[in-house]
């Protein structure tokens, strides 16, 4: 079959000279059903293609934005809430491991960005082991940055203060936790507003059926502007009933791995990846089957178990999107921010420790900042920013068909 658009460098000079009609296309879409309210993509960039590798509506890198970025973060923040009411006090519920001071600077970032967006932020937890010494927690971030940490307890449909110097009195409530470790809370009995939703966390989100819905998603925007659709999405498959503790379903997984390589061609290779997994764990590469028959009992136990001790029983076998991206002679990758469905701000992701084909979001990543705002059509200096913010779009509204399916099966 052929296409308008058959190569990647027709696809980037049709995106930068029809940049209004696709984000259009891709604004009606998105209005379909709500979007995370917040969200990041990982893009890989190859020789042939660009491909989402990775998306989260729970990001904790706030901190590796540029400024000017956040300034426009907070302005689509700012629009969002004029659109929820009057929404003036905001409860940030962040992750519960504090003694990452990198994390920490994170949530910084985004209580600042949030009271740029003129909101009142007050950081709280339900997380008892949090509050051994006291319903307060001074924190000091990686940067330096200090930060006040309230108690808090579930009562009557609410968030209440344990400190009674403070009340909470919520307006809205945004949750920065990944939920691979739920807490135990009835969030149907929740009469505060609370985004993204707790029900899409890690404990019942997988990978697999994101992947899916993001072809789904890609295929439809090819089809509409007459692309190739391989120049969009990294070719994957499911596998599941895996323990790799036990070996048990190696040998599917192993036949997967094969079948994959197989397709994509000599000397491919392959991601392996916990389909629940998060902040990088869980994650394998491999160039043949018998790699994966002959795994060490080291890498079985990071493939085993993840953040919070979650198990791992379904994983995604994706091709691995080969990046042509490099910094200071690095192999990189683009990450790009999302409030509400629209791309805010980004940064590059590098690791000098690993390769092109690597999983870069490991031990010895580093972050560089990388500003994508003012985007316009037929701007060419903006012609990358503007593919990789496209490519985030559409896997973000992917994710917003994920989370439906998610709260329907509450």
């Amino acid at each position: 079959m052929s296409y308008k658009i058959e190569t990647k460098e027709q696809f980037e000079q049709f995106i930068i000279e029809n940049w209004n009609n696709v984000n259009k296309w891709i604004d009606e879409e998105q209005a379909k059903l709500p979007q995370p309210l917040t969200s990041s993509v990982d893009v890989r960039e190859s020789r042939t293609k660009f491909a989402p590798v990775d998306q989260n509506m729970y990001p904790a890198g706030f901190n590796n934005i540029c400024g000017k970025d956040l300034l426009y973060t907070a302005e689509v923040f700012k629009e969002f809430f004029a659109t929820q009411g009057n929404i003036k006090r905001i409860g940030l519920l962040p992750e519960s491991h504090t003694k990452n001071k990198f994390y920490l600077d994170n949530l910084y970032k985004l209580k600042t960005t949030l009271e740029l967006a003129e909101m009142e932020v007050i950081l709280f937890s339900p997380h008892e082991l949090l509050f051994e010494e006291g319903p307060k927690l001074e924190l000091e971030s990686q940067s330096g940055f200090i930060l006040t940490l309230h108690q808090g307890e579930f009562k009557s449909g609410q968030f209440k203060a344990k400190n009674n110097e403070i009340d909470f009195n919520f307006d809205f409530i945004i949750l920065n936790n990944d939920q691979s470790s739920p807490f135990d809370i009835k969030w149907s009995e929740l009469t505060t507003p609370i985004l993204p939703p707790p029900y899409v966390g890690w404990f019942r989100r997988q990978k697999v059926h994101h992947f899916h819905h993001y072809k789904i998603i890609a295929n439809l925007f090819a089809e509409h502007f007459n692309i190739n659709p391989t120049l969009i999405q990294a070719d994957f498959m499911a596998v599941e009933n895996i323990d790799f503790n036990t070996k048990e379903g190696l040998d599917g997984l192993a036949d997967s791995v094969d079948a994959m390589v197989k397709k994509l061609g000599e000397g491919s290779a392959v991601f392996v990846k916990a389909s629940q997994g998060t902040y990088g764990m869980g994650i394998s590469v491999f160039s043949s089957g018998d790699e994966v028959r002959s795994m060490n009992r080291k890498v079985r136990n990071k493939m085993d178990v993840g953040k919070n001790n979650l198990k791992f029983t379904s994983t995604l076998v994706q091709e691995a999107v080969e990046t042509i991206v490099y910094y200071d002679q690095a192999p990189a990758e683009v990450t790009i921010y999302l409030i509400n469905g629209k791309s805010t701000g980004g940064f590059v992701r590098t690791n000098p420790l690993k390769g092109s084909n690597a999983n870069l979001n490991s031990q010895g990543m580093l972050y560089k900042k990388y500003c994508i705002s003012e985007i316009e059509e037929n701007s060419d200096h903006l012609l990358k920013e503007s593919v990789y913010s496209v490519i985030a779009r559409l896997s973000t509204l992917a994710a917003s068909y994920e989370m439906k399916d998610l709260m329907e099966t509450i």
